[in-house]
Formats: structure tokens, sequence, C-alpha cells
């Protein structure tokens, strides 16, 4: 399984990026998670739109759809020069009344992401996180190998058990450690430190940053607590589980 960061920002995305997304891959299958504000462009530097398998939204937060109606625009126009149209496939939460405005005519199509489903090569569980709006945390499972993605979540007990010895630890750091429990809805370094290391994972991957101080600063404040290999998600760089 190949994970891809797409985008690493949270909010909104710095000069020439885009806010956190990634891309995973198996046996050709390609998975997008998450496609805010300038994923799609991001996204063509490593495969193209049309080879896009399914996409999965973890909530209905801007940063995380805002690039949707571009994907709509761009599978139209890929569609009508192609000789076989393909409908891409879309997972989001269907709590939401925006679930709907996934699907777009033919071009893609809406499905509900379940706590437990197969898309692809892949087993996906989720679970719900603390953030103010509905969000799911992803399980990822192919060949016997796991990799979680936190999405937007303050800290909570149980993706302990949800994380348990997961190879990869995809977690949102939003915050540093002096922000703690001033913001909510979003974790710390050090929070995803302490996640790493009470759920035994193997590796740790900082994703959904923030716009100031020392993004170093996040790494230093995960190795408090987790004393295993922790980095900055790097846009393009190839995570190989």
């Amino acid at each position: 399984m190949k994970v891809i960061p797409i985008g690493i920002w949270g909010g909104y995305p710095k000069a020439n990026s885009a806010t956190s997304s990634f891309l995973v891959e198996e046996d050709g299958f390609h998975l997008l998670i998450d496609c805010g504000s300038g994923v799609l462009s991001s996204l063509q530097n490593y495969v193209s739109i049309d080879a896009l398998d399914a996409v999965i939204i973890t909530h209905y937060h801007h940063d995380h759809i805002a690039d949707i109606g571009p994907l709509h625009f761009a599978k139209l126009i890929q569609n009508q020069l192609a000789q076989d149209e393909k409908t891409l496939s879309i997972y989001a939460g269907d709590q939401d009344p925006r679930y709907k405005t996934l699907s777009y005519k033919n071009h893609t199509k809406t499905f509900p992401l379940y706590s437990t489903q197969q898309i692809g090569p892949f087993t996906i569980d989720t679970t719900p996180t603390n953030h103010p709006v509905h969000c799911l945390a992803l399980k990822v499972k192919s060949k016997g190998k796991t990799v979680v993605f936190t999405a937007d979540t303050g800290w909570q007990e149980s993706l302990i058990s949800f994380c348990k010895k997961a190879d990869l630890l995809v977690s949102e750091a939003n915050l540093y450690q002096s922000f703690e429990e001033k913001i909510p809805g979003h974790m710390s370094g050090r929070q995803a430190g302490l996640l790493a290391a009470t759920a035994q994972v193997d590796q740790l991957i900082l994703t959904h940053l923030p716009h100031f101080g020392e993004l170093s600063d996040l790494v230093c404040e995960a190795q408090t607590e987790y004393k295993q290999e922790v980095s900055l998600a790097e846009v393009g760089k190839v995570y190989q589980v």
C-alpha cells in the first residue's frame, strides 16, 4: 500500500499548496481521501483525475470538500472527451444535507460511508471523531497492513483502540501544546504523539498543520510522548506500508 500526501494544511492552503489530503494506492486502485482547497491541482502531479477510482470525504468543512465542485467539472469534461464514460464513486457520511450534492449527473455517484465496508482492494473501518461537525476517522486495511487517518479531531480515548498497532498513523496536529484545550476539535503534536504511543503504532506522520509557529516544534512535542519515527507529512513523498 502506498500513501502519498497531496496537501498538508488545515483551514486553507498556503501559496502553491493544498489542504490536508492523501492518495492511497494498491494494485492499481487509486483512492483519494478528502478533496479540499488546492487538492485537485496538486493531485495531478501524481495521478490523472481520470485515474481516480474512489474518493472518501471525512466531513463537510470547506478545507475537506472545497474542490468537489471542480472535481465534478473535471469528470464532466473528461467524460465528454472519452469514448466510454467513467463514473467516479464518492463515499461520505449521509447525515449532512450536502451529501446529495456530491453526486453530479452520471459523472460522480455518492455512497454512504459505513462503519465497515470494502472499497476496491481496501477494507475501510470508520469511527466518529471529536470535532464540531460529524467527522469520521478512517482505518484502511489491505494485505495485512493498516493505515489510520484520524481526520479532524480533538483528543478522545476511543481513538486508542481504533488505532491499535497500526503500521502507520496519519494524525492531525493542528495545534501546539500551549493551545491544548483552548481550540476545540483539534489535537496538538504532543497529543498525536500520545495517541501513537498508547496505540503502539509503528510510524507517525503529522498533517492538517497550522499556519503559524515553527512546524518542527510539532515533531518535538510528539517525540516527548512517542519514541519511534515521527515526521511532518511531505507532499508527494511515497510512504510504503
